[in-house]
């Protein structure tokens, strides 16, 4: 089921305001789907333009890298929605919840021949089975490496988070003048 991105960031920018409006001067969020990163980030730049809070997102999708996993499963893409990769992670927690015989591969559409970053939005096939990969590489060993090196990742982007200073509140105070924005001051011609 999709949601609008409009009601998604105003249902989450309402959550989190009432979590930090309760109290909390921090919140972690650990998204677990990849296109969800931009939702909920406009939703914490909304409350953090509102209310003084420290608001981490992490995807624990990310906290593995993409070599680790052609490590983990060899040259095949695993990374896909739904692919080798999400599904070793979920045999790593829950290995009853997933039957690998009820489905088939279904590659992933090739990257990009670049080696820049971008971001390519397509529409999705029809029919869409609601997954890619090769699903026929997951493994419930490899699931909890995944689940423990991403665990021990969380933890340590955590610690460092908490160690660190909250940020002083915003203020309606006017930047400081003594210097332009732009370097010094030019000089005047004669």
């Amino acid at each position: 089921m999709a949601v609008r991105p409009e009601i998604a960031v105003g249902y989450l920018a309402d959550v989190i305001e009432g979590i930090v409006a309760a109290g909390f001067p921090r919140l972690l969020i650990v998204n677990g789907h990849d296109a969800n990163m931009s939702t909920v980030r406009a939703a914490m730049e909304w409350v953090s333009g509102r209310r003084t809070a420290s608001l981490l997102l992490v995807n624990w999708f990310q906290l593995v890298t993409p070599a680790e996993t052609t490590e983990l499963y060899g040259p095949l893409p695993a990374r896909g929605h739904g692919g080798a990769y999400e599904t070793s992670g979920v045999l790593g927690f829950a290995p009853d919840a997933v039957r690998l015989g009820a489905v088939d591969d279904l590659p992933p559409r090739p990257k990009l021949p670049v080696t820049h970053p971008y971001v390519l939005v397509e529409s999705r096939p029809d029919p869409w089975q609601g997954w890619s990969g090769h699903i026929s590489l997951a493994d419930e060993r490899i699931g909890r490496q995944v689940r423990e090196l991403a665990g021990t990742r969380l933890r340590e982007v955590v610690a460092a988070w908490v160690a660190a200073p909250l940020s002083a509140p915003p203020t309606d105070a006017p930047l400081p003048t003594d210097a332009p924005a732009g370097g010094p001051e030019p000089e005047e011609a004669p």
